[in-house]
């Protein structure tokens, strides 16, 4: 069967490949082709001008069309590396072979042998997937997440000052406000948000084990210490390891998937409370007269956004915490374990990314039912039990929380009226009943905003 939306093995490959196609261009296999060019590019214009004695007479003319091999590289070039690959049944290498074709055809042939010079292919990987990394977590995923706080902040604002019945273990407890329950999860989100972006991305670039032996072996005159660490910072905006074996650490990989994986926890702690706000009718759902919401029964709105984000949430952080546990774990100065893991590095932002995008259609679509929550605020009188046994604390009346445990601790339905007149069988001024009189499920809030 040719590969198509419905044949392809993957749902991110099929069903989801238009929510995900803002991160082909960093974590597809055509994109690890073109970041790995990219390195052996800037790589040999870096070395052209330091210049080793072998190319001062390289014509830095043509660094335009050398550049432009990765700026122009298309699938057919991708494609023309794949038969080199498959012939040598090397990745880098057929890329290596791959440019040095092209150095023949623009009549370079004499200097052919700089291509790859003095590296591994772990400095050509171990740069090019931190750099695809980062630029699909500052061109795609960070903006994701900050157009989810900025909706979810939006929506804060506007629920901040309605009451809402709030529940600890299930049960009715003290009121809050449908605004700052979102508040909660803006500002975790703001903080891992930070953390996340705080993270270093690092590159391994320092030969076959790490110690530059053969760039000093070869030119033992020129600080390659140096040169790398300004090769890699300035090309790439990448902090080069200084200590490592022939691949990467990956702590810092690792740290950002933890921290994607943080991120991931957030939201599917926020998709189960909004789905359960939902199935409590705190909200309801706008509604599509022409979407189904079940094969069997008609009348049904199922919040399937929360669910679809939940899911795919479920096995990015699966993935994360894989990888997160994994790369950095490697048998003495490598095994090739990393290589194929490392393929996999999109698939669990990709299903971050569909989890977003469902999670903000589900905000779009919920309204706030503002009747029900007061009812059932009104319904609970119990919950301003906490306001006025303080109250008499404050104006030190004795045992107030076990007189007022033992008013509402019961199983029959505490209501206004029954707190009023116990509040006039209390010994206290006229003015105190009155204040505690005053305290209701609606204004016993608190802080709107802290």
């Amino acid at each position: 069967m040719e590969l198509s939306a419905l044949t392809a093995l993957s749902p991110l490959d099929g069903r989801y490949r238009d929510r995900v196609e803002s991160l082909i261009p960093y974590f597809s296999e055509w994109a690890l082709f073109k970041y790995r060019l990219t390195i052996e590019v800037d790589y040999f214009i870096a070395l052209c001008e330091i210049p080793l004695p072998q190319l001062i007479s390289f014509p830095k003319e043509k660094y335009d069309a050398l550049r432009n091999l990765y700026n122009t590289f298309s699938e057919k070039d991708a494609l023309e590396i794949k038969k080199i690959e498959k012939n040598i049944n090397h990745d880098v290498k057929a890329v290596e072979y791959y440019l040095k074709e092209k150095l023949q055809a623009l009549n370079l042939s004499a200097y052919i042998e700089f291509i790859h010079f003095g590296l591994t292919s772990q400095d050509v990987n171990n740069t090019a997937i931190p750099y695809s990394l980062k630029l699909a977590s500052h061109t795609v995923i960070a903006p994701a997440i900050e157009k989810l706080i900025q909706q979810l902040t939006q929506l804060a604002d506007k629920w901040v000052s309605i009451p809402m019945l709030a529940h600890t273990h299930g049960q009715p407890a003290s009121p809050t406000t449908v605004g700052k329950e979102l508040y909660v999860f803006v500002e975790r989100l703001e903080n891992q948000f930070k953390l996340f972006q705080s993270i270093p991305f690092t590159a391994k670039f320092g030969g076959a084990t790490g110690n530059l032996n053969a760039h000093y072996i070869a030119y033992p005159n020129i600080d390659w210490i140096k040169f790398s660490n300004t090769f890699i910072h300035t090309q790439f905006g990448l902090e080069r390891n200084h200590y490592s074996t022939q691949i990467e650490h990956y702590d810092n990989i690792a740290a950002l998937c933890d921290g994607m994986k943080r991120i991931g926890t957030i939201l599917i702690d926020l998709n189960r409370d909004l789905w359960q706000y939902i199935s409590m009718n705190y909200f309801s759902q706008k509604i599509n007269s022409n979407e189904v919401g079940s094969s069997a029964m008609p009348h049904k709105v199922n919040p399937i956004d929360f669910e679809n984000s939940e899911g795919n949430l479920g096995i990015a952080n699966t993935l994360f915490e894989f990888l997160a546990a994994k790369l950095p774990i490697s048998r003495l100065q490598r095994d090739l374990t990393d290589s194929t893991v490392l393929r996999n590095i999109g698939v669990p932002f990709g299903h971050f990314l569909v989890a977003i995008q469902s999670l903000q259609k589900g905000l779009h679509k919920i309204e706030l039912n503002q009747k029900h929550i007061e009812k059932e605020l009104n319904e609970h009188w119990e919950i301003i039990a906490e306001a006025i046994q303080t109250i008499l604390r404050r104006e030190k009346y004795t045992e107030p929380y076990e007189k007022i445990k033992n008013l509402t601790r019961k199983n029959e339905k505490i209501t206004k009226e029954i707190f009023h007149q116990f509040i006039d069988s209390l010994e206290l001024k006229e003015e105190i009943k009155e204040e505690l009189k005053q305290i209701t499920p609606f204004n016993y809030i608190g802080y709107l905003k802290l």
